[in-house]
């Protein structure tokens, strides 16, 4: 579910929503961060969350564009990645309409609640609302729609929640308010859109074979043996890449 074997071509033709958020993120990163010069600072200004101008001049769209905006190489990177890892099965799940709806939602939701609760003089921008609320429906297929995802996912996507969740409080300048609140958002909503779902739902059709291109392998069964016995391996070596991600981030930026 959540390792990446396509080519570059057939990634983008799979998972064109996912394709196309993560360049708009990096364009509009590299506009902002590069080119002030050509409107790139009035962009940042104008779309940057700022809860005085939301309340005051009525700018709602403050709301919804932060959610493209980032700080720093790193900051659009972890996103765009995390993006690129998490995505594509909730793309094939959903439907490309419906998780659009859903990424783009979840990230709103979180400013909303940023702007009653957040401090109103500090401005905040980022995707990471957005992308909680992906581990969000994440939480709940491994707790209540068991079927939807398999055990080694769950147990993967746990840890990963655990480690981001404990990150969140201990790096200074995080908006911790965006990433509980999108995660949370992203569990509530995940009942409602994911109630007619099925275990086949999630396998994206234009990767099946033909059924005259299955065959017969009799070595099936030893390869399912020899998976269940390295499955934990797996598992604990995705953690120690995910932890090993996080403690590089931190002492880049908060060292």
């Amino acid at each position: 579910m959540f390792l990446r074997n396509e080519r570059f071509s057939e990634y983008i033709r799979f998972y064109p929503i996912v394709s196309w958020l993560i360049a708009i993120n990096l364009f509009i990163y590299v506009w902002t961060g590069f080119f002030p010069f050509l409107g790139g600072q009035e962009i940042q200004l104008l779309g940057i969350g700022n809860n005085i101008a939301v309340l005051v001049y009525d700018e709602w769209w403050r709301l919804l564009t932060p959610i493209f905006l980032h700080a720093t190489i790193m900051h659009v990177a972890f996103n765009s990645f995390a993006l690129f890892l998490f995505g594509p099965a909730l793309e094939t799940l959903l439907g490309r309409f419906q998780f659009l709806l859903f990424y783009l939602g979840t990230g709103v939701f979180a400013n909303v609640v940023y702007l009653f609760l957040g401090d109103p003089r500090i401005s905040h921008l980022g995707a990471s609302g957005a992308v909680y609320g992906l581990l969000g429906m994440y939480l709940y297929m491994a707790a209540v729609r068991k079927d939807l995802i398999s055990r080694v996912n769950a147990q993967t996507i746990t840890i990963i929640i655990i480690i981001g969740v404990i990150m969140t409080f201990i790096n200074p300048g995080i908006n911790i308010i965006a990433h509980l609140f999108g995660m949370i958002a992203g569990a509530a909503v995940s009942p409602l859109l994911l109630r007619r779902k099925t275990p086949s739902d999630t396998y994206r059709s234009a990767s099946r074979p033909a059924e005259d291109e299955i065959g017969f392998d009799p070595d099936r069964w030893r390869k399912k043996e020899k998976w269940k016995k390295r499955r934990w391996m797996y598992l604990l070596s995705g953690a120690a890449l995910m932890i090993g991600f996080f403690a590089v981030v931190n002492w880049i930026f908060f060292m």
